[in-house]
């Protein structure tokens, strides 16, 4: 794997202040408990920026992402509950996800239709279809091995988390050393020379949306089995996490660049703001100001980088 900080680093660097002067400070903020929990609480966010990541690397957006996990993990829910063996829900999920992505990724890449328009109308169809569809209703009654696969909190918990960073490190790789992923920084990067390269260009984006799905999927089936039941209304504002992570993360929001070690930097960073103010002793209704906060500074960064950056090739 390359490691590549150029974009990354201002990100990285708040991130270690911030565990030093937790360290120094509130010292308990590295208590297993509560690394367990912060561990616990962003396997999802981890998996949806990773997708997202590749979305706003070829220049898109893609605020359906919260819907998505929502219909996924209800459905999944409603499947188990009606007799699919827990084995199966994995797959199921991953067909879901990719399903409903795939119809972001018609839309965008075949119709052309813009994807901040499609996402955000795909993202209401989707909520108000579920809530229509439940009545608002949780999914309850599932099996007794539904939460945590069956295997118990402690070994469910460590499952969870073990999973989720090996697929992260999976996608890592490949999007590191994998042809196809250089055709997506490609594409991102001109879409126009690209496609004279000989990339299908219409294929890639499609393909992304679809990916987006999937890996939503699997981080709706590692959340909803945390719990005894799905409720209706999961995945709110998860879209905006997502965003946001691979945003701080110093993925520039035009596209052309990004990484995922720079999302893993950004959800980390964001994650740990609000157990980081209850160590702290400090309100935690600071936590989305302070987000707030530091995407702002983020994106100011990223202006004042690239307009130096201009500055200098017409030098």
């Amino acid at each position: 794997m390359r490691w590549r900080l150029d974009r990354e680093w201002p990100a990285l660097a708040a991130l270690a202040a911030l565990y030093l002067f937790l360290a120094i400070w509130a010292p308990g903020f590295y208590g297993l408990g509560n690394l367990k929990d912060l561990a616990l609480a962003n396997m999802s966010v981890l998996l949806v920026a990773a997708g997202m990541t590749l979305v706003i690397v070829i220049g898109q957006i893609d605020i359906s992402v919260g819907s998505l996990f929502a219909v996924t993990s209800v459905a999944c829910g409603a499947l188990v509950k009606g007799g699919m063996p827990l084995w199966l829900m994995p797959f199921a999920a991953v067909l879901i996800g990719a399903a409903l992505g795939s119809i972001n990724g018609g839309l965008i890449s075949f119709v052309r239709a813009p994807s901040i328009v499609v996402t955000l109308a795909t993202m209401i169809v989707w909520r108000e279809s579920l809530r229509w569809s439940t009545g608002g209703a949780w999914v309850e009654d599932l099996p007794a091995n539904f939460q945590w696969f069956g295997l118990g909190q402690q070994d469910g918990q460590a499952a969870i988390v073990v999973v989720a960073l090996i697929l992260f490190v999976l996608f890592w790789w490949a999007s590191e050393n994998l042809s196809a992923f250089r055709a997506i920084y490609a594409t991102g990067s001109d879409s126009e020379a690209a496609r004279l390269a000989g990339i299908p260009v219409k294929r890639v984006l499609f393909a992304v949306f679809v990916l987006m799905g999937a890996l939503t999927g699997v981080a709706a089936v590692l959340n909803a089995v945390r719990f005894s039941d799905v409720p209706a209304n999961s995945g709110m504002n998860l879209e905006l996490k997502a965003i946001a992570a691979v945003v701080v993360g110093g993925a520039p929001i035009t596209g052309g660049r990004g990484s995922l070690l720079g999302t893993l930097i950004g959800v980390l960073l964001l994650g740990s703001i609000a157990p980081a103010l209850t160590f702290l002793g400090v309100n935690p209704y600071w936590e989305k100001a302070i987000q707030g906060v530091i995407i702002l500074a983020t994106v100011l960064f990223d202006a004042i980088r690239t307009r130096r950056e201009k500055h200098l090739a017409f030098a």
